[in-house]
């Protein structure tokens, strides 16, 4: 038997970029024929895609660690890198991304919807992409970037038109067998439905979706039972219908009581109130629970809600209760807005935006380089050469990160970190560091920054 899951904490890790090459063209009578060192290729993606076949996260529940391939390093003879391979992780349709604090990252709904969990890291440019008409070999080539990583918890809201809620054993599971062609489980014990069941009916032209949602006992949204598993999967349906044994025997329990407890439940756990609502009075096919329908019916009524008595056994009820939510749910697609009139807004970097900010930390006497390029700048430079952490300088003093610096009251010496966190690199600032000469003095056609290479 197929356990369901419908929320696990997934480990996700893009690939690391491939490092650039360093690398001079060499063959007879051109000893020096020009860098050629290719490109470094870039990290896999870890890419989560809806899939109608799927129906259950239990696959990431035994597996919880995906990674992408690494970019392979660029080589000489202006060869690339090949591209690290993307992992696409297939989930069910209603999947919610979330952080482990709780963010919503993306809600994936519909088939092919497709969100980019982790990225991975670009690959790093070799010396032949480096090279320019005021650095015509270059010593150096960057380092590939390291890719994401994240870890994620998925849930599953399941995507129904109709909720039928109520207490165990109050017969949704016989409803939605009678009213479309699923099988769930059925028994005569609480709690028998420990997944959300779906059926697909037909009433006339109108097509839906009917989700028999686990039973609710009081305190179900503050987590007693299954309540909090599962009264997320109420979220998505636009029609909810009450559906309430009429044949209980148990001490303490009557219709009316039923509805206000499962009521009171939907109510606290929020954002349900909005949604229509529908009374089907079940297991009306035993003579007492007939007559009890009709003491009941009335006051239901007064209360603004359609009631329709039903039974799953005999199907009594069954035709008239399908088309009264067929209508609903025609009424709440009408409501609903034209997704395909949505717009997406662009928002452009302001023009005085400079990408990155300085910030003084006063406290540990130190200035702090935020933004994205200078750090992915300092993650793609190798330290052990010297004209590459030149180059850095260069590069940082183009996007004015030494006037701003200045500005901010930096002095030749004092400590600079560029990146937030344990990530950040830390420097001893030295104003006016350029990538200096090239070519080292030597025998003609000779550099000795590739000797042994």
């Amino acid at each position: 038997m197929t356990t369901f899951v419908d929320r696990v904490v997934l480990h996700v890790a893009a690939g690391d970029g491939g490092h650039g090459c360093t690398s001079v063209h060499r063959e007879k009578f051109k000893p020096l024929g020009g860098p050629d060192g290719g490109d470094g290729g870039r990290g896999g993606d870890v890419l989560l895609k809806v899939d109608p076949n799927v129906t259950t996260l239990l696959e990431y529940h035994h597996s919880p660690h995906r990674k992408a391939t690494n970019g392979r390093p660029g080589e000489g003879s202006h060869r690339s890198g090949a591209n690290g391979q993307d992992v696409v992780l297939t989930v069910p349709d209603g999947t919610v991304v979330k952080t482990v604090s709780g963010e919503v990252l993306a809600d994936l709904v519909g088939a092919g919807t497709t969100f980019v969990a982790a990225q991975g890291g670009r690959g790093g440019l070799g010396n032949a992409s480096l090279a320019s008409a005021r650095r015509k070999a270059p010593g150096f080539a960057l380092l590939g970037e390291p890719g994401d990583g994240a870890d994620l918890v998925l849930e599953l809201k399941t995507v129904a038109d109709v909720a039928l809620v109520g207490f165990p054993s109050a017969g949704k599971s016989s409803l939605v067998a009678a009213i479309s062609a699923a099988r769930p489980k059925i028994a005569d014990y609480p709690f028998t439905t420990l997944v959300p069941n779906l059926g697909v009916v037909q009433a006339g032209e109108v097509r839906y979706t009917v989700a028999d949602v686990p039973g609710l006992i009081p305190g179900a949204s503050e987590g007693r039972g299954l309540g909090l598993e599962f009264l997320r999967h109420v979220e998505r349906c636009s029609v909810l219908v009450h559906v309430i044994d009429m044949a209980t025997i148990e001490p303490g329990r009557d219709p009316l009581s039923d509805l206000d407890a499962i009521e009171a439940e939907l109510s606290a756990y929020g954002g349900l109130d909005g949604r229509p609502r529908l009374v089907a009075l079940n297991k009306v096919d035993v003579p007492d629970a007939d007559e009890l329908a009709g003491m009941v019916t009335a006051d239901l009524q007064a209360r603004d809600l359609p009631v329709y008595p039903v039974s799953a056994a005999t199907h009594r009820g069954l035709r008239e209760l399908s088309f009264a939510m067929a209508a609903a749910v025609a009424a709440a697609r009408a409501a609903a807005p034209d997704l395909e009139a949505t717009r997406i807004v662009l928002r452009p970097v302001a023009v005085d935006d400079a990408g990155f900010r300085v910030v003084h930390d006063a406290g540990a006497e130190r200035y702090v380089v935020i933004g994205t390029k200078p750090t992915r700048w300092v993650r793609q430079t190798d330290f052990s050469n010297d004209e590459a952490v030149g180059y850095l300088a260069d590069r940082l003093a183009r996007l004015g990160v030494e006037d701003a610096l200045v500005a901010a009251g930096a002095q030749p010496g004092d400590e600079v970190v560029v990146g937030e966190g344990p990530e950040g690199v830390v420097f001893d600032w030295e104003p006016g560091v350029h990538a200096g000469a090239e070519l080292l003095h030597g025998r003609r056609g000779t550099d000795l920054r590739l000797d042994g290479r």
